[in-house]
């Protein structure tokens, strides 16, 4: 039943809808629930919550799919219909999140029409659904970021390997030799001049560069474990996704076992418990694992265990130009990520001058009612070298949590989040229509220029809308 146990399932028009189907009247499906008609009246105004009692006598007595309790996963839940709903179409309506949950919670199929309707229509999500990129990230949104499976095998596997041996990379390289006969190799960059990790089956050796520091071989190598020991979850999880695009199926494969492979670095409990003693204290985290800041940054994201749950953080990786390369909103519901730029006016930007420090902004962004939402960034540029002579790629890797809950972090001690400090910025120019912004370059698409040849303003662009 997986997570048909959570007590807070509010479910009455799927219980109707059943009702209907099955042409009974409330006090007879209540009689065959063995509860009373007003309860069940309560529970189809979404005025009681399904408990899982009721959910499996639902199952039984009516053939019903627990499943289909969670259709608003279909549409990615409250945080999928504001990214719709966050369109420039519908800029004027100011549709709240509080409007959003009533909505998805009355009429979900309805929400779901809409949602199909948009999908199919609108232009960024159908140039989109072409893509196997943003396929696979819709698809990892859709989760969450967190897939429960993975996270307790590789928690299991860690506990074993600890066992075993405490330094986690001797470990990793014993459990390949002892369980797959395969030996780690550490080879020079000119002879893997285009790899960083090569599976040789004939030489029996895990290949990889010299060029991958001390966190980043064990990633490698935990990585291998996954394609090894988990081939099959994997796979069953990708093949859920039913994607028609063989990249995507195979990019969010890759996904998941880099994710497999952050769960056995950083253990579920283990890395829950190090987060809440330390305030999330992103330097003695990095040193504790033994991970990058990269790693990290991904596994903060996917914290959501049922009763177990982590600070709900976003996490984004940029070039200089401001493309994402990565991008997962997680638990967080934040829509920054939603444009296909990023702001110059963010601090991300400011991390390429100053390598190796922590750049830390608390913005202001508005939310999909056109109301302001503000955010604690944390960003620290990550380097990627390649081959001799091919020089060093630097990306900003950014972690992002609202502000009401950024007291709690290590990095925001002595950091005012009072809301007068907060650094307005956009989700890039073609979608930001703050008028008065000295950095803007572009128009915001959709917008209605005005020209007043008497006046030359501030910014290149007046506009209304």
């Amino acid at each position: 039943m997986g997570g048909m146990s959570d007590p807070t399932i509010l479910a009455g028009p799927s219980v109707r809808r059943l009702r209907r189907r099955e042409g009974l009247t409330q006090a007879a499906m209540a009689s065959r629930l063995g509860i009373s008609p007003s309860y069940l009246n309560l529970i189809e105004r979404n005025q009681r919550p399904l408990s899982a009692r009721l959910v499996v006598v639902l199952a039984e007595q009516f053939d019903f799919d627990p499943r289909s309790l969670r259709q608003d996963e279909a549409v990615g839940g409250v945080d999928g219909l504001r990214r719709r709903l966050a369109d420039e179409r519908f800029a004027d309506l100011a549709i709240d999140r509080d409007e959003i949950a009533e909505w998805l919670a009355a009429a979900p199929q309805a929400a779901l029409a809409f949602a199909r309707l948009f999908d199919a229509s609108g232009k960024d999500v159908a140039a989109a659904s072409t893509d196997p990129m943003d396929l696979v990230r819709r698809e990892i949104e859709r989760w969450r970021n967190h897939f429960a499976d993975l996270d307790a095998a590789a928690e299991a596997l860690a506990d074993e390997l600890r066992l075993s041996n405490a330094d986690i990379g001797a470990a990793l390289a014993e459990r390949l030799r002892q369980k797959h006969q395969l030996s780690v190799r550490i080879l020079p960059a000119d002879v893997m001049p285009d790899a960083l990790r090569r599976l040789d089956l004939h030489a029996r050796q895990l290949q990889l560069s010299e060029v991958l520091d001390g966190p980043s071989r064990n990633f490698q190598v935990a990585v291998q474990l996954a394609l090894l020991e988990q081939r099959d979850e994997i796979a069953a999880i990708a093949n859920g996704a039913q994607f028609t695009d063989r990249a995507a199926w195979r990019l969010f494969r890759r996904h998941l076992a880099a994710y497999f492979a952050a769960a056995l670095l950083m253990p579920y409990g283990r890395f829950m418990r190090a987060c809440e003693a330390t305030g999330y204290d992103l330097d003695l985290l990095q040193r504790r694992f033994g991970v990058g800041f990269e790693q990290l940054a991904h596994r903060l994201t996917t914290l959501q265990r049922v009763g177990q749950r982590g600070l709900p953080f976003f996490m984004a990786r940029i070039d200089r130009a401001g493309q994402y390369s990565k991008r997962y909103a997680g638990a967080s519901g934040t829509l920054l990520l939603e444009s296909e730029t990023s702001c110059p006016l963010w601090a991300a930007h400011e991390a390429f001058e100053r390598a190796g420090r922590t750049c830390v902004q608390l913005v202001e962004v508005p939310d999909g009612a056109g109301q302001p939402s503000r955010w604690l960034t944390l960003a620290q540029t990550v380097e990627r070298s390649g081959t001799l002579g091919a020089g060093t790629a630097r990306f900003a890797v950014v972690l992002g949590l609202e502000a009401r809950l950024a007291g709690q972090l290590a990095q925001a001690r002595g950091l005012s989040l009072d809301p007068v400090h907060a650094v307005p910025i956009g989700p890039g120019c073609a979608q930001c229509h703050r008028a008065s912004c000295l950095q803007r370059a572009l128009p915001p698409r959709g917008a209605a220029l005005e020209f007043d040849e008497r006046i030359r303003g501030l910014t290149p662009f007046s506009f209304r809308g």
